[in-house]
């Protein structure tokens, strides 16, 4: 039980308006604030006794509004004895006071507080002993007050819509306005001045005319009623000021004290000793534009009202424009255009609303050092500053130089539309930066449609040396192929697999043949594994091109290439030779320069990807499904080799798009991105209505198995041991480490074997359920006669399947990677897709690694296809998926898509399912981001989920 009977209470005023009360017993020990707010606050419902109360290690905090309350009426504890201090009890005394004043009203704004740039009040009828403090009391306890959600509140903002300039405080009140000026513009005092005093100010009417200021005073209760006020009338009103009603005259001082305002205001204004009370009506150019931009400003906020001209508003809401008008010739033949980088014609315009100004125009008219002209009918305001930016801006834009077709362009996609107009004058304290925009020809508006609505472009037909039937949508992607060909702009035709964009380059190919033009060969530069693909492509589709298979050991190298591609009309090579033989390849200027699956340069610091983009030729297409993998930079390396220079640096195209992109998912630079690609890249989906494609149906499916015991087991230690390291290493090596672990889990939720580096031959499927469904599947495909394609990321992975699935007795059993040499793999290709060998002979089973089996390769004759591990970027699987699901399909395909239950491949499936994929606007999504997680989300990431760790055998 509680044995104290006095408690020694202080209190003190902090800086924020808070209350700090303490408390200690007779001996100075301090007392639990727990404690102290049940005896101080035992009466008080609204803190439910203390217990809502804030607070600290030295006592109790209360509010402003709550402190009011507790010292002008304390709800403690009555049979408690209290000893305070002497700041304590005058506390006491002027909470009475503030609460007596509230009652009353007797309150007045605090003009001085205003003008400091916060909300103050004082008692009206404070005695001379009142408190400094009391005031600011006051204050915060009225802040909380119109702040709160009740009656106060209400009545304080019907009472700043009726009276805005309660608004304005600070730096915003004029130093000219006296404080009942000022009670009056918030409606605390009203106005009993029966007029206002008005300015007007009026144009020139002749250039070399003075600007006039004209005085008017205003009927407050009729508005329309106006009387001009003339210079001589500035005095003490007299027998000219007559025809103004004559109990103005007994408020004359109040318009003198607004021409002193004036006075003060206009920097101009020198008032002589003989003419104390004179202002200056006629104004200069200069003394005018003065006037218009900062003055009458100032002459509101002291309370003076302004008659501006109406073209003012207009003429200080213009955004100055830098025009490039490109000239009427460019374009008119293709042969004016050489290119990207083809340097373009035009002349410089200044824009400043509906007037136009030559550059030498508006150097003129700087010269004359007029602020404010009328030009043509139309008045501008022209600055030193206006000039300053006009200089820079063409500096900026190389317009001494020329400018490029590429410039031009750039500038025409990403041209934003003009935005509304501020809707306050503060949104226009600063200038309109100069922007810069250019004005196209009619030729180059009939380019810029037709490459941004590809309808428009004409469908050249079929070649008559093209063997067999194009689709309407393949004739329209070689006829836009060699639509940008006419005008030497690159082509990315990012169509989904299976659309067929490989027919479509050979149609572009026979296109350019029949034309006669080509005075060397074009060079297809693709993977590996589809340059057998290519080669039986163009003999099945055109027979009559010519075509040289650079590759293999026995290839021609440096004099003996060019002659051995003499008369050739098409070269194909690999990406690891066009490094490795770069010497070759850079010697001939290629009519076309042709990357399949083009994203194998995305990653632009790489030899290979340099020494293709360095690679010379008259016109440049990139084929690929996926133009992004992972990164939005991967876009920049594909159309910096298409046309080169056109989205800038890779530091510049990263700083301006990538990281804000990849950071914010920023809408708007996504969809500027969007407008600089589109007219350089075709793409159309198989779902498309307008494809009209008549696919099978794709299914898709998942397989969740769990892990066996030993999986669990050695997934557990791998975690452990990761999370042990990771403890006393540098970012970069935790990076490292996260993706390594991260490998070894994905290989164990495969098999143990993989991560144990083992080989054995006996009970391999029973150590891994995955290993135990594929069987099942494999056997439910092979009942029906059906084949099937696994993928699979890791060789180990695949070399196991084929020896399990063998030994099962499913072979032959084909496992491509990127070890298998090319005549194997066009071998393995042949066999599985050719119907009329016996099974035996043909294999039904086609086992291949992702990377390189994953792109370019038909499949068609499986039509179940198997991810026994997980790619975790939705484009690269669909790719994989996509080498049965395509156009000679006949059946429907069937997705099975393993993932180990309760492991890290639920996560992440998980996250992709909820996720909304950037890829699908401009950005993928790969493995980097885990690296980046904190230690808290990478153990909620890689923990294994015990309900399927060992939920089987």
């Amino acid at each position: 039980m509680n044995t104290v009977t006095t408690m020694v209470l202080t209190a003190k005023l902090l800086a924020d308006g808070q209350f700090l009360i303490a408390g200690a017993d007779p001996s100075g020990q301090a007392l639990d604030p727990d404690e102290l707010a049940g005896a101080l606050f035992a009466w008080d419902e609204a803190s439910y006794y203390g217990t809502f109360v804030e607070k600290n290690e030295q006592g109790l905090l209360l509010g402003p509004t709550e402190a009011l309350a507790f010292f002008a009426s304390p709800p403690w504890l009555l049979h408690r004895a209290y000893s305070v201090d002497k700041r304590f009890l005058e506390y006491q005394g002027v909470a009475v006071f503030l609460q007596k004043t509230l009652a009353a009203g007797a309150i007045v704004p605090d003009f001085a507080a205003w003008k400091q740039g916060r909300f103050g009040w004082r008692a009206k009828q404070a005695p001379a002993s009142f408190a400094p403090y009391g005031n600011r009391w006051l204050s915060h306890v009225l802040e909380e007050a119109v702040h709160a959600f009740g009656e106060v509140g209400r009545a304080w903002d019907q009472l700043t819509a009726q009276f805005p300039a309660l608004h304005v405080m600070g730096d915003e009140l004029s130093v000219h306005l006296q404080e009942t000026e000022w009670l009056q513009s918030i409606g605390w005092l009203p106005d009993v001045t029966p007029f206002r005093t008005c300015l007007q100010i009026v144009e020139p009417a002749h250039a070399a005319s003075e600007w006039l200021l004209q005085v008017y005073l205003q009927d407050r209760e009729e508005p329309d009623r106006l009387f001009v006020i003339e210079p001589h009338q500035f005095g003490a009103p007299d027998a000219h000021t007559a025809r103004i009603p004559l109990e103005w005259k007994e408020h004359w001082r109040r318009f003198q004290s607004d021409l002193a305002k004036c006075r003060d205001i206009f920097p101009w204004q020198t008032s002589g000793a003989d003419e104390p009370d004179g202002l200056r009506t006629q104004l200069t150019n200069e003394e005018a534009w003065l006037f218009l931009t900062s003055c009458s400003l100032q002459l509101v906020q002291a309370g003076i009202h302004v008659f501006l001209p109406a073209w003012w508003e207009q003429v200080r809401r213009v955004r100055p424009k830098l025009r490039a008008k490109v000239s009427s010739s460019v374009g008119a033949s293709r042969q004016s255009f050489l290119g990207i980088s083809q340097v373009m014609d035009f002349e410089w315009k200044l824009a400043l609303g509906p007037v136009e100004l030559s550059e030498e125009e508006f150097a003129q008219l700087i010269r004359q050092k007029q602020r404010l002209l009328k030009i043509r009918g139309h008045w501008v305001q022209l600055t030193p500053d206006l000039f300053a930016e006009l200089q820079e801006a063409l500096k900026k834009t190389n317009a001494k130089n020329g400018m490029t077709l590429r410039d031009v362009m750039s500038m025409h996609l990403t041209a934003n539309v003009e935005a509304e107009e501020p809707a306050d004058d503060d949104d226009l304290a600063e200038p309109y930066p100069l922007t810069v925009e250019v004005q196209l020809n009619a030729h180059l508006l009939e380019l810029m449609h037709r490459l941004q609505e590809t309808k428009h472009i004409p469908i050249l037909p079929q070649p008559d040396t093209f063997c067999g039937t194009l689709r309407n949508y393949q004739l329209e992607g070689s006829s836009w192929m060699l639509f940008l060909r006419q005008f030497g702009l690159g082509a990315c035709l990012a169509d989904d697999m299976g659309l067929g964009k490989t027919v479509q380059f050979i149609t572009y190919l026979l296109h350019v043949k029949a034309t006669k033009t080509a005075q060397s060969p074009s060079l297809l530069i693709c993977p590996t594994s589809v340059i057998g693909n290519w080669q039986k492509e163009l003999q099945r589709f055109a027979p009559s091109l010519n075509v040289f298979i650079h590759y293999g050991n026995t290839r021609p190298k440096k004099e003996d290439f060019a002659p051995a591609i003499e008369g050739v009309d098409l070269v194909i090579t690999s990406y690891a030779l066009s490094h490795l033989d770069e010497q070759e390849l850079s010697s001939i200027t290629w009519n076309t320069i042709c990357l399949d699956e083009a994203q194998n340069i995305k990653n632009a610091y790489t030899k290979q990807a340099s020494a293709v983009r360095d690679l010379k030729a008259w016109h440049r297409i990139a084929l690929t499904g996926t133009p992004i993998e992972n990164r939005l930079s991967e876009l920049w390396s594909i159309f910096d080799f298409l046309n080169p220079g056109y989205l800038g640096s890779l530091g510049d195209f990263t700083q301006r798009f990538v990281l804000p992109i990849e950071r914010d998912r920023d809408q708007a630079l996504i969809q500027t991105v969007q407008r600089l690609i589109q007219p350089f890249l075709l793409r159309r989906t198989k779902t498309d209505p307008a494809i009209q494609l008549d696919l099978p149906e794709k299914n898709e499916s998942k397989e969740y198995v769990p892990l066996t015991a030993e999986q669990g087991a050695l997934y557990e230690t791998a975690i452990q041991d990761m999370f042990a390291r990771m403890e006393n290493v540098s970012a970069m090596e935790r990076r490292g480490l996260i993706l390594t672990t991260l490998t070894r889990l994905k290989q164990l939720c495969d098999h143990p074997a993989l991560i144990l580096n083992e080989i054995t031959t006996a009970d391999e499927a029973s150590r891994s359920h995955k290993l135990e469904r594929l069987l099942e599947l494999v056997e439910e495909i092979r009942q029906k006669k059906e084949r099937c394609l696994i993928f699979t990321q890791y060789i180990e992975m695949g070399n196991l399947l084929q020896r399990v699935l063998t030994r099962e007795g499913y072979g032959p059993v084909y496992f491509l990677n990127g070890a298998t040499k090319k005549e194997k793999r066009d071998e393995m290709i042949a066999r599985f897709q050719d119907a009329s060998l016996p099974d035996e002979e043909r294999g039904a089973i086609f086992i291949l690694s992702l990377r390189a089996g994953g792109t370019g390769l038909n499949l068609t004759e499986a039509n179940h296809v198997i991810h026994v591990d997980r790619w975790w970027n939705p484009a690269v699987e669909n790719q994989a998926t996509d080498r049965a699901h395509r156009i000679g399909q006949r059946r429907n395909v069937q997705v099975y898509k393993f993932i180990s239950l309760g492991t890290i491949e639920e996560r992440i499936d998980e996250m992709m399912e909820r996720k909304l994929s950037l890829s699908q606007q401009i950005v993928g999504s790969g493995e980097g981001w885990i690296t980046e997680l904190s230690t808290a989300e990478l153990r909620e990431l890689f923990a294994l989920r015990h309900d399927w760790s060992n939920t089987k055998g």
